[in-house]
């Protein structure tokens, strides 16, 4: 089954140490992985190259971040931090 990740989307580790935690994809690498950050821990001077399989994929997308990434406008790590918060309270499951 392939699946569909865009630049912008929310994901959430799956297992490890970092479950639990949400992050925005800031690009996709090829059809297996991605670059992820969440403004805090992983900011986008250094983001996290995370396998696809091991992330649970959320439907929400950061149209703002998408938005700027397209046209290549900078992006801050507190409007990554802020776009989590809000895709969060938008999400189906609580984060707890």
């Amino acid at each position: 089954m392939k699946v569909r990740i865009t630049p912008g989307q929310l994901v959430e580790p799956k297992a490890g140490r970092d479950s639990g935690s949400f992050y925005l994809v800031i690009d996709v690498i090829d059809g297996k992985y991605v670059l992820a950050v969440d403004g805090m821990v992983r900011r986008l001077e250094n983001p996290k190259k995370k396998n696809i399989k091991h992330l649970i994929i959320h439907p929400q997308i950061a149209g703002e971040i998408v938005d700027k990434l397209k046209s290549g406008q900078r992006i801050s790590n507190a409007e990554i931090r802020r776009a989590i918060l809000r895709l969060m309270g938008n999400a189906e499951e609580p984060p707890f």
